[in-house]
């Protein structure tokens, strides 16, 4: 049975209000967890880290962020079932690299042992690149941070879950308050789940995109 994506891309939009009596099943929860978790990254290199509040206090833990200068969106986080922090590696050091090799390895994903060098050669080329010639190996951890991003918002609609992705948070607080620094990690964007309230204006409004032909680009 063909599943129509397109249809869940148009209905699903950020929600700015959310029912705080509703809470996700665990099951789903489950479920986008595991969304989240096989998520595509840069030659597999899973540079993230998520950081999930279900109950009133972790929750309020998160939206300290959200003082003084993004309040619009504390009652976000406040009143959705779940919130996400999704983070990224500040570093990628030898002992992430492994995990994910051995784990690549006990998966079976190699034929053998040069297949195996073949995978951490290339990996190793890619994060130096991004590391020593390029300089940008956090924003280059980042770019793979939204494609999990990507995949939990269109996993979420497809569940018949509401989401709200937010840049708007102080990084500093919620690196403080969550001891990220310590662990290596820094927050890259917030995402309330839940189900939205009858007060959503967001949810009455049409969705608005720029047409097929200022987006795409066929080469003949």
């Amino acid at each position: 049975m063909h599943l129509n994506l397109t249809r869940f891309a148009k209905s699903r939009h950020a929600t700015k209000a959310f029912d705080p009596a509703r809470k996700i099943p665990a099951s789903v929860i489950d479920e986008l967890k595991e969304l989240v978790r096989f998520s595509p990254s840069s030659v597999n290199t899973q540079p993230w880290h998520f950081v999930i509040a279900s109950s009133d206090a972790g929750r309020a833990r998160i939206a300290k962020a959200t003082q003084p200068g993004y309040a619009y969106n504390e009652p976000k986080m406040l009143n959705a079932s779940h919130v996400i922090v999704l983070c990224a590696r500040t570093g990628l050091d030898d002992a992430h690299l492994n995990a994910v090799l051995e784990q690549e390895d006990a998966d079976g994903r190699f034929a053998n042992a040069d297949a195996k060098a073949a995978q951490k050669k290339t990996r190793d080329f890619y994060v130096g690149l991004n590391r020593d010639e390029r300089r940008d190996l956090s924003g280059w951890a980042q770019k793979q941070v939204y494609l999990a991003l990507g995949t939990l918002l269109i996993g979420a609609a497809t569940l018949e879950i509401d989401a709200c992705p937010m840049e708007g948070f102080d990084a500093n607080t919620l690196e403080t308050e969550l001891g990220l620094r310590e662990q290596g990690l820094t927050p890259v964007v917030v995402v309330g789940l839940g189900y939205r309230s009858e007060t959503d204006f967001n949810a009455k409004l049409p969705k608005s995109r720029l047409p097929v032909t200022a987006v795409f680009t066929e080469l003949a």
